[in-house]
């Protein structure tokens, strides 16, 4: 299951990365990312995370994306778990260079079984090029009133 879910990211980025029309007509890049964070309940343990999605503009800044990830502490080694969302965001000044945004929507953690719950976030890209853009996030992943948030710091790639 896992190899199939993959195998379409990997399809829907390449269609994204394959878009032949100029910058300004484009509606949707995709991205990769890397990044460390901590649980709000014991910053001392803190972990890394590692994927990529992708974003579709649908309205003027208003887009709908999906990424998916690994998640894993940085103390304890084959601990980790997988991670996906999918979020609508916002997109401001769409046209310039710096290009901020926030973002929201559901997470669900899985490792075995799997749990449910929601993030929030925002960020700048900085396209360099037409095609090739710096990303840095923040995001908080929260799971259930009595779980602690996971938040983190992404820096990624974005190409279009």
């Amino acid at each position: 299951m896992r190899k199939v879910f993959l195998a379409t990211i990997v399809i829907v980025l390449a269609q994204m990365v394959a878009h032949g029309q100029s910058s300004q007509e484009r509606k949707g890049w995709g991205y990769v990312f890397g990044g460390a964070g901590a649980s709000s309940g014991d910053f001392s343990r803190g972990y890394f995370q590692f994927g990529g999605g992708g974003d579709l503009l649908a309205y003027k800044g208003l887009g709908f994306g999906a990424e998916i990830g690994y998640l894993a502490p940085f103390e304890a080694k084959g601990e980790g778990a997988g991670l996906f969302s999918a979020n609508t965001s916002y997109h401001f000044a769409r046209s310039s260079k710096v290009v901020p945004f926030v973002t929201g929507g559901f997470s669900s953690v899985f490792r075995g079984g799997s749990s449910q719950g929601g993030n929030i976030g925002g960020g700048v890209h900085y396209w360099m090029n037409d095609h090739l853009g710096l990303r840095f996030e923040l995001r908080d992943h929260i799971f259930s009133s009595d779980s602690p948030q996971l938040i983190q710091f992404r820096i990624g790639l974005s190409f279009r």
